[in-house]
């Protein structure tokens, strides 16, 4: 089969479309035929070296997709070839994945695989930051920094179902107009104005009830400084680098609180994972939920699309083609 490969650490120019063996099944997991392929900013800091898991050389990148089962262990009776399904796992960079049963999602009739490949990463951090991480009420204000992404154009939409009033965040005018399509109450252009300052005026010098960020050392501090009473931030990316240490002490003027979140993570508490799923695929069947599509690469330009994404030019999900 066609795949991925790396074997150094590096940018875009590490990756190599390679020929390698198809895997074989291992107890409690399924082989998934890949046919629509995500891209995540995780899969920069994986080639890197910089992710949490790290590359053992040589290595397939990737990290989610959609497809039809291909073959299914004996002992994983709940499933079945030729369903579709989308899953969280490494390695999706290739024709055939290997994936743990309890990693794959079974996708509604209704929803597209190229939806579906943006639903594991995207929308189920979106929905968790703002309804397991967060508790979030109508009529809380809400920042969604990189709103025109993935996850960001997810939680605007959750956020604004919930009954939120959201602002968010984006690099230039263009993608504002996007991200004011999918319900954004105000959108600030990151380039051009203080984002923080912006906040306090459009709420009257009160602040926000919850920051989401992805963007790490350029918007954190900032974003401290703009938390309402008992505000929340959520740190979940840092596509601006690590953000700079900060006193904990600094948090208790007005009883502040930060949480790390990465959507993994909740895949060993079954209940929290299925009522995620059970919302978003609710929100997507009720029209108040859906993720555009950026731009479409073949698994063989993935160097390309990696240096897309790099250019801070894309909007919604990148998805690769095997």
């Amino acid at each position: 089969m066609k795949a991925i490969q790396i074997d150094r650490l590096g940018g875009p120019e590490v990756m190599e479309l390679r020929e390698i063996p198809k895997p074989e099944l291992k107890p409690g997991t399924v082989i998934v035929k890949n046919q629509v392929i995500a891209i995540n900013f995780g899969d920069l800091f994986f080639t890197q070296g910089t992710y949490l898991v790290k590359p053992v050389f040589p290595d397939t990148p990737g990290m989610e997709a959609a497809g039809v089962i291909d073959a299914v262990a004996p002992d994983v009776p709940s499933l079945k070839p030729g369903t579709r399904v989308a899953y969280i796992g490494m390695g999706s960079y290739a024709e055939y994945t290997r994936i743990r049963a309890n990693r794959v999602i079974p996708i509604p009739d209704e929803l597209s695989l190229e939806e579906a490949a943006a639903f594991p990463i995207a929308v189920l951090t979106a929905w968790h930051m703002l309804h397991t991480c967060h508790r979030l009420e109508p009529h809380q204000v809400v920042i969604v920094h990189s709103a025109a992404g993935g996850v960001g154009i997810a939680a605007v939409q959750i956020a604004k179902a919930a009954g939120a009033r959201v602002f968010g965040t984006v690099s230039s005018d263009a993608k504002a107009a996007i991200v004011r399509q999918y319900g954004a109450d105000e959108v600030i252009n990151y380039e051009t104005h203080d984002f923080a300052a912006e906040a306090l005026r459009l709420t009257d010098g009160r602040g926000v009830d919850l920051i989401l960020d992805a963007v790490g050392k350029p918007t954190f501090t900032k974003g401290l400084s703009c938390l309402a009473m008992f505000g929340h931030l959520i740190l979940y990316g840092r596509a601006g680098g690590a953000p700079d240490r900060f006193d904990p002490l600094s948090l208790f003027a007005k009883a502040l609180k930060v949480s790390g979140w990465a959507v993994p993570m909740v895949y060993q508490y079954h209940d929290i994972h299925r009522r995620g799923l059970e919302a978003v695929f609710r929100l997507s069947r009720e029209g108040k939920l859906r993720i555009p599509v950026g731009r479409s690469f073949p698994l063989a330009e993935a160097r390309a699309a990696h240096e897309y994404l790099l250019s801070r030019q894309s909007v919604g999900k990148l998805l690769l083609i095997p």
